[in-house]
């Protein structure tokens, strides 16, 4: 069975990756368009209609026709204008911060509730046990309380 599950996942990340690889060699203009973003109006490349926007478009379109990948184009735009084209951080270097610190706060946060859940349900154990012993009083003390109770009650 186990054999069979781990068969399944490798299976899926093996499509997975082809159809990145694809999208790596053959890029469509709708794609590209969708990632970046227009550096003189901030929108993304596909929503926007500055002069530079329709610049990137056509380089855009004209090397996608050309052959080249993915990368090359988007590394080319890049190095004309700048890293603030891409719509998504790249995954290496100080970009890489964008993506680790909300699963990492995401992680922590988790923790800390299981902490704070785990020691509250260990409080309450304690708590529960202690309050299931009657306390034990001295004699002197039991017959203070019925007198006090008697004299209430009378």
């Amino acid at each position: 069975m186990r054999r069979a599950a781990t068969a399944v996942a490798l299976l899926a990340a093996l499509a997975l990756a082809g159809g990145a690889t694809a999208s790596e060699q053959h890029p469509t203009q709708g794609e590209l368009e969708a990632e970046l973003v227009c550096p003189s109006c901030h929108v993304p490349l596909d929503e926007s209609s500055s002069a530079v926007a329709q610049q990137m478009k056509t380089f855009i379109s004209a090397h996608i026709a050309l052959g080249w990948r993915k990368s090359r184009i988007e590394s080319a735009l890049a190095a004309q204008l700048g890293d603030g084209i891409y719509g998504v951080p790249r995954t290496h270097g100080f970009d890489l911060i964008a993506w680790i610190l909300p699963f990492g706060g995401i992680a922590l946060g988790a923790a800390a509730i299981a902490g704070g859940a785990w020691r509250w349900s260990r409080v309450r154990d304690r708590a529960s046990d202690d309050s299931s012993e009657s306390p034990v009083l001295d004699p002197a003390s039991e017959r203070r309380i019925d007198d006090a109770l008697a004299r209430f009650d009378g």
